[in-house]
């Protein structure tokens, strides 16, 4: 799990902050920038393609490998061949094919995770799943200071072409992993199956459907209707703010990202490798910081008020980016705000997951887990990509102040849904979990 780990966090940086940091090296137009982190949006529209992942065999590499491990060793591939392409494209002649190749790298990645999160489930029992998910994030988070600073770094001191040159070999961490891995003996999963074969049952005797027909109906509930009524039945009225909430709650954040690079290379004029050593490197040690501070507080004090916390913390952060404008460069404030702000985004990101993981029904893990993630990212992802316009008409403080008030609708939700504590629990697929939340 350490090196799958490894290889679903390396490409994201590589479709996101790094290639921003990419374009605006080699004079890319702001505004084109900010239409880039679009490529991200991939990740967060997973959910579509899903239930695909989840039930169908690849021919010939199901048989050589597993369901599991052909699907995430298909998307590996596509990986490797998109940041190979990547590193051939001159980002200023052909910012189109770059861009085409980065789709590739974007989908392939989002598909991996896909894989990867059922093949942890379902590879050891229940005891196990805490410690294979902090390793995982430990490799994942190895995988961006790569990602970020080494990629950087390669830049700095060779050429963008070996930088994304050497990332594409790299994924051959993950190839060689999934190739050695054994398959998941047990399906967790099997509650899912059990009502597939109760719809095609119902289907056949009561609409007097073929048998593939049937089958058919009782693949596509299992698959992809299931998880969704399954949740808005049993949240019912509070469905659409739990929902709300997944999906403003680090808008702030990610929108705020788009632009980070740009602005510490063009707007305060850091070279790249002091951009590496305080937001790579420093950074990767807050975020881990915040990360392991998140979760001590969520045991004492319970995941709603860390929650809460973070969602407040995140949108103050912005704001001290704000004061970074307006003052000349310094490596020390520099270090000082990205402290902050990968602190409260270590112990805010915790949170969330906490929460969600609470939520999701055993039946329909996989499924409910990628709506969860996928809204995470999106509406930040969306707004991200008008963040280079936003920067040209009103500059980076003005920007930094919008992106701090886009976290107000996270903080009223978390509010609201904390006064409806008691009902959230009564609500939870699982009594030990409401015991624990309480």
């Amino acid at each position: 799990m350490l090196f799958l780990g490894f290889s679903a966090g390396l490409p994201f940086l590589l479709v996101f902050s790094t290639l921003n940091a990419r374009l605006a090296d080699v004079g890319v137009e702001t505004a084109t920038i900010g239409f880039f982190s679009w490529l991200g949006m991939t990740y967060s529209i997973k959910v579509f393609w899903a239930p695909v992942v989840d039930r169908l065999r690849l021919p010939l590499l199901d048989r050589l490998l597993g369901k599991r491990r052909s699907w995430i060793l298909l998307a590996q591939a596509g990986i490797a061949t998109g940041l190979y392409a990547m590193a051939q494209v001159d980002a200023v002649a052909h910012p189109e094919r770059l861009a085409l190749w980065g789709l590739l790298v974007a989908f392939s990645s989002a598909t991996q995770d896909i894989g990867i999160d059922a093949y942890r489930i379902e590879i050891a029992e229940e005891r196990l799943q805490a410690a294979l998910a902090a390793t995982y994030i430990f490799g994942y988070r190895l995988a961006l200071l790569v990602a970020g600073a080494g990629a950087l770094y390669l830049a700095e001191f060779w050429s963008w072409q070996v930088s994304y040159e050497t990332m594409a070999v790299l994924v051959g961490v993950g190839m060689l992993t999934i190739l050695v891995a054994r398959e998941p003996a047990v399906n967790h999963y099997a509650v899912a199956g059990d009502i597939a074969h109760h719809i095609e049952r119902e289907a056949a005797r009561r609409a007097d459907l073929p048998p593939r027909l049937a089958r058919l109906a009782g693949w596509f509930y299992a698959a992809v209707a299931g998880p969704f009524l399954d949740f808005f039945q049993r949240y019912r009225e509070l469905a659409l703010a739990i929902l709300a909430l997944v999906a403003l709650y680090r808008v702030s954040d990610i929108a705020m990202g788009v632009m980070a690079n740009p602005f510490y290379l063009n707007f305060l004029g850091f070279t790249k490798t002091q951009v590496a050593d305080v937001t790579k490197v420093f950074g990767f040690f807050m975020t881990i910081g915040g990360s392991l501070l998140g979760g001590v507080l969520v045991v004492r004090y319970g995941v709603r008020r860390v929650l809460l916390a973070g969602a407040v913390m995140t949108a103050a952060t912005n704001l001290l980016f704000v004061l970074l404008a307006q003052y000349p460069p310094n490596i020390v404030t520099l270090a000082l705000v990205v402290s902050a702000d990968n602190l409260s985004g270590g112990i805010a990101n915790v949170a969330l997951i906490a929460w969600l993981s609470g939520m999701t029904s055993a039946s329909f893990t996989a499924t409910q887990y990628a709506l969860f993630s996928s809204l995470m990212t999106l509406p930040g992802k969306f707004l991200g990509g008008f963040s280079g316009l936003l920067v040209e008409a009103f500059g980076y403080a003005g920007f930094f102040t919008m992106s701090a008030l886009m976290g107000g609708p996270a903080i009223l939700l978390v509010l609201f849904l904390m006064r409806r504590g008691r009902r959230l629990d009564t609500l939870a697929p699982d009594p030990v979990v409401r015991q624990e939340r309480s």
